[in-house]
């Protein structure tokens, strides 16, 4: 068969990224905007590699009992998949489904990378005074839009670069949704970012390609509970409405139960640190005295956060990258830190691609008493999980949070202890 051909597949499984799985006379065929136990007619898409292929889906030929109406019309499966927008793969399915399907891919990933097998559940964002909306849209209150060469503003199609102008962000903020909608022709190609902080003012953020100068950004105050944090516009701060309010809950939650109270003499670290989110969050949790030192390899977040972190004298904030950071900490640390650094907590949250075996290894080697994984990809976190492992570290469940309703990504949070 060749690229263009279609098929009839059985939906049976889910994989990492948001595709789904199928079979075709014993070949796996990866497929987006389906869902397990539907049957779908599938337009190949590669078919280069032996042990499997890809395709769109262009019809459900017998639909799942969790199948919706897509909450965003532009990414439906009723579009041309080339016109077919992404950032939505699971707005076709039921919101709880789509967290069961989040825990299963983490429970999977765990077993198959980890080699763990462990208790994993996913729970939806917010509490009962800050809930989640009842569809999981109207919680971005950051989205970035792109402009092509023709000046056409809208978001990417999925796995493309091909802009589609989309009428409606129905993931976004009310505020967002309605800068958006005033955004609809641009003068140079590139991105262009808006976001809402806690004031609840939407900034327009222009990127053009191939600008070397940048104005001085704008500093905004994002609120979490009672606590403020200065952060830059164009900064990296959670994208979800209730997303800060909810892990800084959950990891002050998994601290209590699961190592009790924090020594302030001793050193914490909050690795991957940002504007100091989590290390206020270690601070609060053992007192104005608490030693904690946020590390971050952007100078302005860095900046962000000794400013975050002022009131506790025993806090500060350092610009590095973590592996080369901890790695030259367990080098050259003296007696008398290595005693207190094996008393603290050692908290990181890094990016997509996980921690590594470097970073992980040097976290390792300083001996925390405890350390709190934040996780956005449920692979990295298996992947580091094992090394961690290997140097006696273990956790005993994973605690997912759905921080991104109808698409594929999940957050996590899990303690090792040694």
């Amino acid at each position: 068969m060749h690229d263009g051909d279609l098929i009839e597949l059985d939906i049976t499984g889910i994989a990492h990224g948001g595709v789904f799985v199928g079979r075709h006379e014993g070949r796996v065929v990866f497929v987006a905007d389906t869902l397990p136990g539907e049957r779908i007619r599938a337009r190949l898409t590669d078919t280069r590699k032996k042990s499997f292929w890809r395709a769109d889906a262009v019809e459900v030929l017998d639909a799942a009992p969790e199948r919706r109406p897509h909450v965003w019309s532009a990414a439906g499966i009723g579009v041309d998949p080339s016109n077919r927008v992404g950032g939505a793969e699971f707005g076709h399915i039921e919101l709880a489904h789509q967290r069961a399907l989040k825990q299963r891919v983490i429970r999977e990933a765990v077993e198959r990378v980890g080699k763990l097998e462990l208790p994993v559940d996913v729970r939806a964002a917010g509490d009962a005074e800050h809930p989640e909306s009842a569809d999981g849209t109207g919680w971005r209150t950051r989205v970035s839009l792109h402009v092509d060469e023709a000046g056409r503003v809208g978001a990417y199609a999925a796995r493309s670069h091909h802009v589609v102008e989309t009428p409606d962000l129905p993931l976004a903020t009310d505020a967002v949704a309605r800068a958006a909608a005033e955004v609809r022709h641009a003068a140079a190609p590139g991105r262009i970012d808006l976001v809402q902080p806690s004031d609840g003012r939407v900034r327009v953020l222009p990127r053009p390609e191939g600008t070397r100068a940048h104005p001085a950004p704008e500093v905004v105050e994002e609120r979490v509970g009672d606590r403020v944090f200065r952060v830059d516009a164009g900064g990296f701060w959670q994208v979800h409405r209730l997303a800060a309010h909810t892990l800084t809950s959950l990891v002050a939650a998994e601290l209590a139960e699961r190592v009790g109270d924090l020594d302030p003499d001793a050193t914490h670290l909050d690795l991957y640190g940002g504007v100091g989110l989590f290390a206020a969050t270690l601070a609060e949790a053992g007192g104005p005295a608490t030693r904690v030192i946020s590390v971050e390899s952007d100078a302005r977040a860095t900046e962000h956060a000794g400013e975050n972190l002022a009131e506790w004298i025993g806090a500060r904030a350092e610009t590095a990258r973590v592996d080369r950071f901890v790695t030259a900490l367990a080098a050259d640390a003296s007696a008398r830190e290595r005693e207190r650094l094996s008393r603290g907590v050692v908290l990181l949250d890094p990016p997509r691609a996980g921690a590594g075996r470097i970073a992980v290894e040097g976290i390792a080697a300083l001996s925390p008493a405890a350390v709190v994984y934040v996780a956005c990809d449920p692979v990295a976190l298996a992947r580091d999980l094992a090394i961690f492992g290997e140097h006696g570290y273990r956790t005993d469940g994973i605690r997912g949070v759905d921080l991104f309703p109808n698409s594929h990504h999940v957050e996590a949070v899990t303690v090792l202890r040694r």
